[in-house]
This record gives C-alpha cells, structure tokens and sequence, in this order.
C-alpha cells in the first residue's frame, strides 16, 4: 500500500471538519476523491500533508507514519501536491518555479517540458502573466519536478477553458500509464472517472462510500454527487 488514511479527524480551530476518513492508494493506481462542496476533499489533502495535521487517525506512506512530520518532511518523503487554485510563485520566471523545488529523479525540466510544451515556450516568463489553465500546468509540472511517488491533485481542471482542460487530463493520462500513482480531485466526472481504478466519496467528513467507477451508479452519483 502506497497511502493508507484510516479514520482520520481534522478540525479548525474549534470547529470539526472530518470526523472519520478512510481512503487508500496502491502503487501505480488513481483515485478520485469526489464529493460535493464543502464535504472535506481539500481538508483530507491538507491532512494527508500535515498542512493541518490530523488530531486522530494515522496517514501512512508506504508504510512511514507521517505523524508529527512537518509538510516539508512529508514532501521530501515523495508527496507532490497540486494545490487548489495552482499558487505558483509569482514572481518567479516560469523556469525558476520548476528548479525551485527540483528533487533528483526520472522528472527533469526537459521531461516537464515535453509534457506541457507551452511551458518550455514561455519559460522565461514571470509565473503571474500566465494564463490559469497555463499556471495550473506550471503547478503539475512544479509538482513532478519534486519526483514524487504520490502526485496529488486538487481541482485539477477547475475554472479552466474546455480546451486546457483537454490537455490537463491528457497530462494525466499519461501519468498514470507511465505507472505514477495519483490522487486526484475534479468535478468533472465524465474525465475524471475513465481515469480512475477506484473513488472514495466524501459527505460530511466522513467517507461514504468506496468503490470502482464501474460501480458508481447514476443513483449514487445523484444522492452523492448530485446539486
């Protein structure tokens, strides 16, 4: 098992916002974190790399308890995030948020480049004239610069124009058939679930359900996932 959550509690200051999470990643496989707004998606994330570390449970990395790790640590320990709303360092060239980073590994500048040729056009650029689905790819790229063996993705193509979109989740694709192992959140279902081999649905903290795309059905995807 390459990420193991189990009954993982998160608050905010005084205030609960997961009361039991379960959700595991084996090596090489993609899972969909999916729930609605404001169920816990993002505050499962930030548990996961102790961003808010969790008060109970225990998150697992192949087999290394990350409890107690700061984020830095658990980064160095082969998580990549990809978090919401992209946060690339402004002023930075694009170049120089990829480098900033770096890890030794399979992933260098000119593999991150070929995956996302726009970035190798406008590698001299400053990371805030990008557009949003341009920055988002900076993020990834950003991300696997880090060689990480968990690539986590939050809202990978959201806000985005359909055809960023299209290249995104072809990023993704790719990286999964190159054998990364990948957690991933999107709202976009009809992209998201031919990618995944399993889901794990959030509501109200908790995990409510887990199972493969095959098995999530229009009535489950409505009393789940439905506005």
């Amino acid at each position: 098992m390459l990420l193991d959550v189990s009954r993982i509690e998160a608050s905010y200051g005084a205030s609960q916002a997961l009361f039991g999470v379960d959700l595991a990643v084996e090596e090489g496989q993609a899972v969909a974190l999916m729930g609605r707004n404001g169920m816990g998606k993002t505050t499962t994330i930030r548990a996961i790399c102790n961003l808010n570390p969790p008060r109970a449970g225990s998150v697992r990395l192949a087999g290394t308890d990350l409890k107690g790790k700061p984020s830095h640590r658990v980064a160095k320990l082969g998580i990549g995030l990809v978090p919401e709303g992209r946060r690339c360092f402004p002023n930075l060239a694009v170049h120089e948020n990829l480098v900033a980073a770096a890890r030794p590994g399979a992933w260098s500048l000119e593999r991150v480049n070929d995956l996302f040729p726009r970035l190798a056009e406008r590698h001299a650029q400053m990371a805030r004239s990008l557009s949003g689905g341009e920055q988002q790819m900076l993020a990834i790229g950003r991300a696997l610069m880090t060689n990480p063996r968990l690539l986590i993705l939050d809202e990978a193509t959201e806000g985005l124009a359909p055809v960023i979109r299209q290249d995104i989740w072809a990023a993704i694709r790719k990286l999964k058939a190159e054998g990364l192992s990948i957690l991933v959140v999107d709202k976009t279902l009809s992209e998201l679930l031919p990618v995944a081999d399993r889901c794990v649905i959030l509501e109200n903290g908790r995990s409510a359900w887990h199972g493969t795309p095959a098995e999530l059905s229009a009535d489950l995807q409505d009393r789940y996932l439905g506005v």
